[in-house]
């Protein structure tokens, strides 16, 4: 692999942690999802930022959950509801444009659904 590629995997891959990390902390920012771009990322540019991530005590559980059953824990499902569910209320209420809502609001709804129908992974069962 080109240092150039290289280089661009590990830039995405630490622009993912990082904005995985501000997640952690902003609520409307999702967190699982870009610890998964990061760790996927990571295993092209760095495979030992990927395994740090992998070990990470907050972090890695939920990463390995998603590699290895592809499971959602059950409160990230809990958070992951009510911030979609927030969110399908702020735009309810502000997006004035009946075309864009409808799409929008179907969108959040799918996306809600395919979480919550996710398996836990069998360490939470």
């Amino acid at each position: 692999m080109s240092h150039a590629r290289r280089a661009a995997y590990l830039t995405l891959a630490g622009i993912s942690f990082l904005l995985g990390v501000i997640g952690a902390f902003l609520p409307l920012l999702p967190t699982t999802c870009f610890m998964l771009l990061a760790v996927w990322s990571a295993s092209r540019g760095s495979p030992r930022f990927a395994g740090w991530i992998r070990a990470h005590p907050r972090f890695g559980p939920a990463v390995q959950a998603w590699e290895s059953e592809r499971a959602i824990p059950r409160h990230a499902k809990w958070l992951a509801g009510a911030m979609l569910l927030i969110s399908m209320l702020v735009l309810g209420l502000t997006v004035g444009a009946l075309w864009l809502k409808l799409p929008l609001l179907a969108g959040l709804a799918l996306v809600g659904a395919w979480i919550l129908t996710r398996p836990e992974p069998v360490a939470d069962a």
